[in-house]
């Protein structure tokens, strides 16, 4: 007989056995509380509890569940379940469909599901670890509600992990320390912790953090996405861009990933970079950086690494200035040192005759490259710069 794995015998059976997710679990048990079915999208990365939650919902709303992987179905699939669902309706039972994976069915097999949902024969429960923006047709997302899925905490991580333990009766074979280390290398995945953990119980009666890493099958690197070592990362990170050495940021940017970061952090980084250390020096940057942010959005790892190699590698290859750095933050300084200084009349806005006849908006001319007589500084500031 197969043993069933321990992940799916640690798979919580109720809202209140959930462990994270607490932005959208009091939305959930409203909806569960109401008992209409409602067609929801899961979004989030692997172990996050997607399939877990449409679980739960069916099983509330005392309707029949049917499951579908897109991985494995096709349209006839589809044309089957709703004849089923039909059936259903016939009988006064509610029929909620899941879909796993939902990103992976194309435009028309989506369509076959509109007048469904739209009909409320179907509430429609889909899973995707994509953006449904790019993914999911939008006549679908408008139909539905988008629950947004977080990576689990370390805490949460460690939480589950200590229930799975108590419910083997095998806490005394791990320590705190290497529970900790668990949860962190497990990257928000509640289904890699288990698994994990699963494995590490069969290699030996002491798990040890040795253990872990060959339950985990490779020696994972130590680093805590909110300790040192992940500042420390970033900040030589960004040191080897402004330093040129696209090597050396490529080696740290490939030890945060391999350590579990998520890329978007890494993207939101170059975004800054772009135009806090290249700027005026290449216009183009920003844009590149900004492509690849969306990029990983739509691609995800393991591939997003390859678009993330190419942007750190123009990014540390650029030219750089720091002009525009310096004046912003040079105008932010002025900007609290005159926080009330008015703004020159013959600049302001003249909506009204009366305004016009005060001088408002006096000598100005709607021409390219026109440019007053008068400063565009409130004159108080202009006089400070004129002096220093």
């Amino acid at each position: 007989m197969n043993k069933v794995p321990l992940a799916e015998v640690m798979r919580p059976k109720s809202l209140n056995e959930v462990v994270g997710q607490d932005k959208v679990l009091p939305m959930l048990k409203q909806i569960v509380a109401s008992g209409e079915p409602v067609s929801l999208i899961f979004w989030g990365p692997p172990g996050t509890g997607k399939t877990t939650l449409a679980r739960i919902i069916a099983a509330g709303m005392k309707a029949d569940f049917i499951e579908l992987s897109a991985v494995t179905s096709g349209k006839k699939d589809i044309e089957r379940i709703v004849e089923h669902a039909r059936q259903n309706w016939n009988l006064n039972i509610k029929t909620i469909l899941f879909v796993d994976e939902i990103h992976r069915f194309n435009k028309a097999q989506q369509d076959a599901f509109l007048p469904h949902v739209e009909s409320g024969l179907i509430a429609l429960l889909g899973a995707t670890t994509e953006n449904p923006s790019f993914e999911v047709i939008s006549p679908l997302i408008s139909r539905s509600r988008v629950v947004v899925l977080e990576p689990l905490d370390k805490q949460s991580l460690i939480v589950i992990i200590k229930t799975a333990l108590k419910k083997l009766k095998a806490s005394r074979k791990i320590t705190p320390e290497v529970i900790d280390y668990l949860a962190e290398i497990s990257a928000g995945d509640a289904r890699v912790a288990l698994g994990t953990l699963e494995v590490a119980l069969n290699l030996g009666v002491k798990i040890t953090r040795n253990t872990i890493e060959q339950a985990a099958g490779k020696k994972l690197p130590a680093y805590d996405k909110k300790g040192d070592a992940h500042y420390d990362n970033i900040s030589a990170f960004i040191k080897s861009m402004r330093a040129g050495d696209d090597q050396a940021a490529l080696f740290y940017m490939a030890r945060m990933l391999e350590a579990g970061e998520d890329p978007k952090f890494v993207a939101r980084r170059m975004i800054i970079f772009a135009s806090e250390d290249i700027g005026l020096a290449g216009n183009g940057a920003l844009g590149l950086a900004l492509g690849a942010f969306q990029a990983i959005e739509r691609i995800g790892m393991p591939e997003s690494g390859l678009i993330l190699a190419h942007v750190v590698t123009a990014l540390a290859r650029s030219k750089k200035s720091r002009e525009t750095t310096d004046n912003w933050y040079a105008s932010q300084k002025l900007a609290r040192a005159f926080p009330n200084s008015p703004v020159p009349i013959h600049v302001r806005n003249a909506p009204t005759k009366l305004m016009k006849q005060l001088g408002f908006g006096k000598g100005q001319k709607w021409e390219a490259g026109f440019k007053h007589e008068k400063p565009y500084l409130p004159e108080d500031v202009s006089n400070y710069l004129n002096q220093t």
